[in-house]
Formats: structure tokens, C-alpha cells, sequence
């Protein structure tokens, strides 16, 4: 899995406030998962913004793991840390929207996922692309 982590500039030689981290995530590649945790762990603890570590990791979780299961594709996680938010996307190459569903009690491992980012992400969407779509969540500092 190629790892891409990068600081961007503010124009004057300086470091920005914001922080961005990329991982291309290989097909049904479950052990994915633990190290998009990890890496985002290392971002949010990098850019002073661990309180929001947990909330981040279970939520990027859900979303790398639908991505992962629910798709024939690789897909692709993306992470900004700004000082105002985090915002998590993973993007994969298939066009079927996410349906958000009731958990079924008898269904011990599907159907939450969805429910845990509306439940616990201050925002959250689906967006299209040309071709797949990018389901993403948003963390506020003010929440944090």
C-alpha cells in the first residue's frame, strides 16, 4: 500500500495549518484498515489534535471497511487536519450510493456503519465523482 502524508505550504516558506494524509487502499485488502488507523493516529497526534483520535479512528474504520467489502475496486483515503476541522474521505470507483439502514439485531456485524458516522461526525455525505463516489465525514474543533 503506497502511503503519501504531506505538509502544505502557506506561500511564504512556512508551514501551513493545515495537513493532509492519502492512501491508496487495495482491493478487499483487509489489513488496510489497522493501518489507516495508525496512520491517521500518527497525523492527529502529529498536528496536536488527538482528542479527536478515537471518534476519527472508529468512523475511518467504517468507512475503509465498507469501501473494502462493498466494492470490486481499490479505493482511496484521504485525511485534511486543519485548525478548524478534520475532514476523513474514502473514495472508491463504484457508483452505488450508500444506503444508511436500521442495524438488525440478529446481524451481529453489518448494517451499523453509517449509523456510527451520522451518529458520532458533526457532518457526513456522499459525493460523486465521474466514476465512484467519496463517502466522507467532518470532525469540528469546537466539538472536539
Amino acid at each position: 500500500m503506497a502511503e503519501k502524508t504531506q505538509e502544505t505550504s502557506d506561500g511564504a516558506g512556512g508551514r501551513s495549518k493545515d495537513a493532509h494524509l492519502r492512501r491508496r487502499l487495495g482491493r478487499a485488502d483487509l489489513k488496510a484498515v489497522p493501518e489507516a488507523r495508525r496512520a491517521l493516529r500518527e497525523l492527529l497526534t502529529r498536528w496536536a489534535r488527538p482528542a479527536w483520535s478515537e471518534t476519527a479512528e472508529l468512523l475511518t474504520t467504517e468507512l475503509v471497511t465498507n469501501a473494502l467489502i462493498h466494492t470490486d475496486h481499490d479505493a482511496v483515503l484521504t485525511a485534511t487536519v486543519s485548525p478548524s476541522k478534520l475532514r476523513v474521505e474514502v473514495r472508491d470507483f463504484m457508483g452505488q450510493r450508500p444506503t444508511l439502514r436500521a442495524p438488525d439485531a440478529e446481524d451481529e456485524t453489518h448494517g451499523r456503519g453509517l449509523v456510527l458516522v451520522q451518529s458520532l461526525a458533526d457532518a457526513w455525505g456522499v459525493r460523486p465523482h465521474g466514476v465512484g463516489k467519496s463517502v466522507w465525514f467532518e470532525l469540528d474543533a469546537g466539538a472536539a
